[in-house]
């Protein structure tokens, strides 16, 4: 099979593995949500969670000086809402007001989870080393809610330019870890 060569600049479409999330964040008595697809998972327990996040983005600021936030995750229910949250800034725009969210209160952060989300992480920053020079925040996830009602939540994987994966069939097969 003939290979062909790939722009480097679209890689991160071949590469980009997990759901894409909403960030919310509070700072100053505002709340934000920031839609947030470049993260990974870095440890299990404490389960860390790499992201890295555009300095121009409204929310990062929110996120270096308080140093906490909510992962939540939704399914592709919430499709419309993922894309139009990501269109918009939240220093113009009340997003949980404009696209009809929940904000539900935390335990652990100032940040609030989001009722229409499967899954929400309450997270604090736990490392800024690499934050001036890649934009890359390391959060430890303090907290976790799923709900049950939503059973088999098939989540969004950005691939760039609008385009998006939507998970799909599981499968299991034999496995020697533990």
């Amino acid at each position: 099979m003939a290979k062909k060569t790939y722009p480097l600049s679209q890689v991160y479409r071949l590469l980009e593995p997990g759901p894409v999330v909403l960030m919310t964040t509070a700072h100053k008595g505002k709340v934000n949500i920031m839609t947030q697809s470049w993260h990974t998972m870095m440890e299990f327990e404490p389960p860390l969670v790499g992201c890295v996040i555009s300095g121009r983005n409204y929310s990062f600021d929110a996120l270096r000086i308080t140093k906490e936030c909510v992962l939540s995750i939704p399914s592709m229910e919430l499709a419309k809402q993922v894309v139009g949250i990501g269109n918009c800034s939240g220093s113009k725009v009340d997003k949980f007001e404009k696209f009809k969210l929940t904000p539900l209160p935390a335990s652990q952060v100032a940040a609030p989870l989001i009722a229409e989300c499967y899954a929400n992480l309450e997270c604090r920053v736990v490392d800024t080393r690499m934050v001036n020079k890649y934009n890359f925040f390391v959060l430890e996830v303090v907290k976790a809610w799923i709900d049950p009602a939503q059973k088999n939540p098939r989540t969004l994987h950005h691939q760039g330019k609008g385009v998006f994966m939507v998970a799909g069939d599981t499968i299991k097969l034999p496995s020697g870890m533990k």
